[in-house]
C-alpha cells in the first residue's frame, strides 16, 4: 500500500472530491483528502484545515491516541445545526500529515459525497475490490439441523478481506420460515440491505437473512439475491462442510 505508515495507521493522499452536509449546510469541500486507515478494515477521511466551511467552536476537551497523539476536539457549527465533539484535529501529531487536518466524525453528518455521488457507512477503500460471479457449485445452508436454503445456480461475491458470500435465489430459500423486518444496513460498495428473520425449529433468528433489491451499479448481479452470514449457519459448498471463518461479525454471530 502506498502512502505513509506509523504503527496501525497508514496515510495517503486521496484523489476524489469529498463533501459533508449537515442539516443540509456544506461543512467541507476538497479535492485533497487524506485517507487515514485507523483500524483495518476502512479508511476514514481527513480535510486539510482550509477546506473546512462549517465554524469548528473548541469544546476545550482532548482525546489521546497512541498512534496519532492528543487530539482537540470541536463542535461543528453550522446555521441550523450543531454537532457535538464532531471534529478532532492532531496539532503535534506525531505523523505530520495529520497537523493541519481535520477529522470530521462520519455518523455526524448528514450526507457525505464522493464526486457527486452520496456514499454510506464509510469511505470506500480503494484497495477494496468486489467480484461477482455466476456459479453452478451445490450450496445448502443449514440452521438448528433445518436446510433454509438448497440452491444449484449461486452468486458469490468475493469481497477483499471477507469471506466469499453465496447470494442465493428466493426460490431456493425456505420463504415459509423467513419473517420480514424492518432493518436496513448500509454497504459503501453494495448498497442498502434489506432483513428478514428466521424461524427454524422453534427458534427465532432475528435480522439473519438480507438483500440487496436494488443494489448500486458495480454489485448489480446480486440485486433481489439473498445472503447468510457463513459466520452464522452450517454451510454445505459441493456436499462439503464449510469452516466458520472468525471475522468483526463472529461475536454477533455468537450473540444470536
Amino acid at each position: 500500500m502506498a502512502g505513509n505508515e506509523r504503527g496501525r495507521v497508514r496515510v495517503e493522499p486521496g484523489h476524489k472530491r469529498v463533501r459533508a452536509y449537515l442539516a443540509g449546510e456544506l461543512v467541507a469541500d476538497t479535492i485533497r483528502p487524506l485517507l487515514v486507515w485507523e483500524v483495518p478494515y476502512y479508511p476514514a477521511y481527513y480535510f486539510p484545515a482550509a477546506d473546512v466551511r462549517a465554524a469548528l467552536v473548541p469544546t476545550g476537551a482532548t482525546e489521546h491516541s497512541p498512534s496519532r497523539g492528543d487530539a482537540e476536539l470541536y463542535d461543528v457549527k453550522v446555521p441550523r445545526m450543531t454537532a457535538a465533539a464532531a471534529a478532532r484535529r492532531y496539532p503535534s501529531s506525531p505523523i505530520a500529515e495529520l497537523r493541519d487536518a481535520v477529522r470530521i466524525d462520519w455518523p455526524a453528518m448528514d450526507e457525505w459525497l464522493e464526486e457527486d455521488e452520496p456514499v454510506y457507512t464509510h469511505p470506500r477503500d480503494p484497495y477494496s475490490r468486489v467480484d461477482i460471479l455466476a456459479s453452478s457449485r451445490h450450496v445448502r445452508v443449514v440452521v438448528d439441523g433445518v436446510t433454509v436454503a438448497d440452491s444449484h445456480q449461486p452468486r458469490i461475491l468475493f469481497e477483499t478481506g471477507l469471506p466469499p458470500r453465496y447470494y442465493l435465489p428466493l426460490s431456493d430459500l425456505r420463504l415459509d420460515l423467513l419473517t420480514p423486518s424492518a432493518t436496513e444496513t448500509h454497504c459503501p460498495y453494495k448498497g442498502t440491505a434489506t432483513y428478514w428473520s428466521l424461524d427454524a425449529d422453534g427458534r427465532r433468528y432475528d435480522d439473519f437473512v438480507w438483500t440487496y433489491r436494488a443494489p448500486l451499479p458495480e454489485s448489480q448481479k446480486v440485486a433481489g439475491l439473498a445472503c447468510f452470514y457463513n459466520e452464522k449457519v452450517d454451510l454445505y459448498v459441493d456436499g462439503v462442510l464449510q469452516e466458520q471463518p472468525r471475522t468483526k461479525w463472529t461475536e454477533e454471530a455468537r450473540g444470536q
